[in-house]
């Protein structure tokens, strides 16, 4: 019989069949059963107090990670500081695993080539003393061909990364809304605003060049076993197309259209959790909370401010969209099916023992009083 090593104590577990109260038994790097009564001789006891234990949140696009390293557009901190911050805040919102969203863009600065690689590589190397299980979601832009090569080197890595296809330079081109952003993304590329226009006219003039790159890329994803997102698809045409080259999940769908044809196709669909807190996307895209309630998106993810998922699920529940345990799934399982981890996202025997305890009292500012992961107590603020 396995030796169980800790026992959560006294909480309301979120089984895959719903709340039951009790304690949740974990051996190893695994959830071993849910029930009652006293711990086993030798075991070690955390007690919930009556609060609720749930699985722990998998965020599979994140990249507040970036106002660790730039604070400010002229202000940067060491990467192996800002990588272990984030890491702090993400326990402390109940995140135990993260998909780190770095960017790899043709602009430069924070976004270029030779960031993404410095944080790729720092990311790597700081593994084993990040207390999330903290991975790799490579954000490409697709006119960043001068980053192929590279982006195709980490594909071999392990844990294998998410690939996600970016083009924010069409969504930019067609729309018309290149002035509007102009000062906003100068600023992050480090540059004038006309410098940073001629830059944008010169990258696309490459555009018949950029389908090649994307097939080649999507076919070395698919070798790697690499799990495929397309992000901000414009129509139903585009998902049909992302869908082709084998990414079966919409990662910010720009309208309902887009989310609908996803979903009757049985896909995923991610949009950010601080779309529901704030009540609406803000760039005026798919407004998240009436997008759950249709059933339009299944996947909630931090985007660019960590305390979100656990933010809005409770949010949802608390405005009678979803009950908790359906709004809970948003930000875990549904949230670590769409990222290729079978093995987490449910408190049940043989899953990975990642586990949050969450102070309910106040439902507007749900508190996580500790963190589990992969059977080790990361966080315990009480």
């Amino acid at each position: 019989m396995e030796q169980t090593t800790l026992v959560i104590a006294d909480g309301r577990v979120l089984t895959p069949g719903g709340f039951v109260a009790g304690d949740l038994a974990l051996s190893g790097d695994r959830v071993v059963g849910v029930g009652t009564g006293r711990a086993p001789a030798g075991a070690s006891r955390l007690d919930a107090c009556g609060r609720l234990v749930l699985p722990g949140v998998v965020d599979i696009h994140g990249d507040a990670f970036e106002w660790q390293i730039a604070p400010r557009p002229k202000s940067s901190f060491p990467l192996d500081v800002a990588l272990m911050e984030s890491d702090r805040q993400l326990l402390a919102n109940g995140v135990t695993t993260a998909f780190h969203a770095v960017t790899v863009s043709w602009e430069p600065g924070l976004r270029s080539l030779e960031s993404a690689a410095a944080i790729a590589a720092r990311l790597e190397a700081l593994r084993g003393r990040l207390a999330c299980d903290a991975r790799l979601h490579i954000r490409w832009e697709v006119f960043a061909l001068e980053a192929v090569e590279t982006v195709l080197t980490w594909l071999a890595r392990r844990p294998t990364p998410i690939l996600a296809f970016n083009d924010h330079v069409s969504n930019a081109m067609l729309s018309g809304h290149v002035q509007a952003k102009l000062p906003q993304s100068a600023e992050r590329a480090g540059v004038s605003e006309a410098a940073y226009r001629a830059l944008l006219e010169r990258v696309w003039a490459r555009r018949g060049e950029t389908p090649d790159a994307v097939a080649r890329v999507a076919a070395a994803a698919r070798s790697a076993g690499a799990v495929l997102l397309a992000h901000d698809e414009r129509s139903p045409e585009e998902r049909a197309r992302f869908r082709a080259l084998g990414a079966a999940t919409s990662e910010f769908p720009m309208n309902r259209e887009t989310a609908a044809a996803a979903r009757a196709a049985g896909e995923h669909t991610v949009l950010g959790a601080p779309n529901v807190l704030r009540g609406g996307s803000h760039i005026g895209m798919l407004d998240a909370g009436p997008a759950v309630a249709e059933g339009l998106c299944t996947v909630l993810a931090s985007d660019y401010y960590y305390p979100s998922p656990l933010l809005a699920a409770f949010r949802l529940a608390r405005d009678g969209i979803l009950p908790l345990e359906s709004a809970w799934a948003l930000v875990s399982a549904n949230a670590a099916q769409a990222a290729g981890l079978p093995d987490r996202g449910a408190l049940a025997p043989g899953m990975r023992a990642d586990v949050v305890v969450v102070d309910d009292d106040d439902p507007e500012a749900p508190r996580v009083a500790a963190a589990v992961v992969a059977g080790r107590v990361a966080l315990r603020s009480d």
